[in-house]
């Protein structure tokens, strides 16, 4: 039987009913996708989002997020196990590419891609370590609350302080999103870190975890733990923050997956020290 060739591949935007079927391929490289991540990506970009068929069926799958004028965001790269190799992959690629325009384009890549990346040129900038372990049970700190719709803005703010973009539709479908657990850590009225827990297929999910210092964070982590106590969590870690591996290893978290963050360009100064846990892989 002949296999499918890459012209017999169509690739269309997808939408938000085609998510279980990226989600889904995700799931299945034990990438551990959020159960509710769908709604607040495609907030942020609902034409990011694109999908290879061949008669009908799909077999590619990729996201090219625009976060504003000057940076993109490449996740969900994935193709169907059984037609790999036949260049319907990069395809995809190149089509979901022109979205991004002339933005920097930023992803977190898995280890058996990296060179592919390297070569379409896009630069390490640090690993990212995925942490996995056991939710110690912690009582919530002072100073820690869940998020009001009163905190929107100035959590958005905070969101844009420690990220090469603006993002607030993200952000706001974050903090609300089914299942998600979302704190505040503050002096007075002043936000000195958030976070956010969120069901995954695999374990629950801590991400972001941002925050002023590592006072901030290990409180905002205590409280996130309190709402998982038990129950296994796995948190994105930039290697490059010792007191973020501090964190997750303190809390007794074993590396269990790593990707490398990549950019094919600049991105605008922001606040990588205050970033003990990335929000997503897929979004950056």
């Amino acid at each position: 039987m002949t296999s499918p060739a890459p012209q017999d591949l169509v690739v269309t935007r997808a939408t938000l009913d085609d998510w279980p079927v990226i989600s889904g391929w995700a799931a299945d490289e034990g990438w551990n996708p959020g159960l509710s991540d769908g709604p607040a990506f495609f907030a942020q970009d609902p034409e990011g989002f694109f999908l290879g068929r061949i008669d009908g069926e799909p077999v590619s799958a990729i996201s090219v997020v625009n976060h504003g004028p000057d940076y993109a965001f490449l996740g969900c790269y994935l193709v169907r196990p059984d037609l790999r190799g036949q260049g319907h992959g990069y395809a995809t690629w190149k089509t979901a590419l022109a979205h991004a325009g002339n933005r920097t384009i930023g992803l977190d890549g898995v280890v058996a891609q990296q060179d592919n990346y390297r070569q379409s040129g896009f630069e390490s900038a640090h690993r990212t370590i995925r942490f996995t372990g056991t939710a110690p049970a912690a009582e919530v700190p002072e100073g820690v609350r869940a998020v009001r719709p009163a905190d929107l803005a100035a959590v958005t703010a905070y969101d844009s302080a420690c990220h090469p973009a603006d993002r607030p539709r993200f952000v706001a479908a974050w903090l609300t999103g089914p299942g998600h657990t979302a704190l505040v850590r503050h002096d007075g009225d002043r936000v000195t870190g958030y976070g956010v827990l969120r069901p995954g297929r695999d374990s629950l999910r801590i991400g972001p975890l941002f925050a002023d210092t590592a006072a901030d964070a290990h409180a905002l982590f205590a409280a996130l733990s309190a709402a998982a106590a038990g129950a296994e969590v796995a948190i994105d870690v930039p290697e490059t923050s010792t007191a973020a591996v501090a964190l997750a290893e303190a809390a007794g978290f074993t590396p269990s997956f790593e990707t490398a963050r990549m950019y094919t360009g600049p991105v605008r100064d922001h606040a990588r020290d205050r970033v003990f846990g990335v929000t997503t892989l897929e979004l950056g």
